[in-house]
């Protein structure tokens, strides 16, 4: 007897479907697992090390300090000139502190091996026997008549200068008082205009200009620190770099730097050694220069280095 056509099939321990011409039958492929990687405990070990020993080292609590010197390069290209500017320089990261010294150039000083002159004179002795040994003599110098160890330099030219503050897209001062060149307010300079500001002598003597340079750096951190000025580092860096000599080793950056970042332009403990901390006189030979009282300097070089 044949089986009834209409009749209901009885569904098959498995079915499988009928797939007809020109059908797709969609097919479902098991997603794979991922695959956990385990972190060898040594890497997690030597990462927390690493990681350790670099904070230790970048809030490590000892003091670095440094000799900035500003110089105007010969006219035949050596560099046999006078220290224009000299900032003593101190960081201590995890205060965080930061501090700049400035002192008079026309500071009457022992320059050992030389005697008795201007302690802006030292770069320019030294460098008129031995090139390249200037900015030895002067940090010898400082440290010698201030009792500081010194334990770096950077000398910058200062056409150097004008060119890293141009690429930077010029930097924002705010005068509370006029001077020759500018009324009191907010000023934008290029990198001519803020040289000239630093090193202008008019209607003033070298205790202003020594502020006017703290003044300068301050809002020359400022605009580095400020985000829309991070793309022209790129270009602005080099142009600095090339126009800085330096002992300072690379090791030694990332501490300044943050202690830098840390401090911020407002933290900055900016001293120079003011009219009260000096004697004017003439030498022997007709120079007018400024002999230090040290009974006056040496509370300022305890409260900005001694600690």
């Amino acid at each position: 007897m044949l089986p009834d056509s209409n009749a209901p099939t009885q569904p098959s321990a498995r079915q499988i479907p009928t797939v007809w011409a020109g059908e797709t039958q969609p097919v479902t492929i098991a997603r794979p697992q991922p695959r956990r990687r385990r972190v060898p405990p040594g890497a997690v070990v030597l990462g927390l090390a690493v990681g350790l020993a670099a904070g230790l080292y970048l809030l490590a609590p000892w003091r670095t300090n440094l000799l900035l010197l500003g110089i105007d390069r010969a006219p035949e290209g050596t560099d046999i000139a006078r220290s224009d500017t000299i900032i003593l320089m101190t960081v201590l990261p995890p205060r965080p502190y930061v501090g700049m010294l400035s002192i008079p150039r026309d500071l009457w000083v022992t320059i050992p091996g030389y005697g008795e002159n201007r302690i802006n004179a030292a770069h320019a002795l030294a460098e008129g026997d031995s090139p390249g040994s200037g900015p030895a003599l002067a940090v010898e110098t400082v440290a010698t008549n201030f009792g500081v160890d010194v334990d770096y330099y950077a000398r910058l030219e200062f056409d150097g200068l004008r060119r890293f503050v141009d690429a930077l897209g010029g930097i924002d001062i705010e005068l509370n008082l006029p001077t020759a060149l500018y009324s009191a307010g907010e000023h934008h300079l290029t990198g001519e205009q803020a040289l000239a500001f630093v090193r202008d002598r008019a209607g003033s003597d070298d205790f202003v200009r020594m502020q006017r340079g703290q003044m300068f750096l301050r809002a020359l951190m400022r605009q580095v620190l400020r985000p829309t000025t991070w793309p022209r580092l790129l270009v602005a860096v080099p142009l600095l770099a090339a126009s800085i000599d330096s002992n300072l080793p690379p090791w030694e950056w990332p501490r300044w730097g943050l202690a830098f970042v840390r401090a911020g332009p407002a933290g900055i403990d900016g001293r120079s050694i003011t009219r009260d901390m000096v004697a004017p006189f003439t030498t022997a030979g007709g120079a007018s220069v400024l002999a230090p009282d040290w009974s006056q300097i040496n509370p300022v070089l305890l409260e900005m280095f001694g600690q």
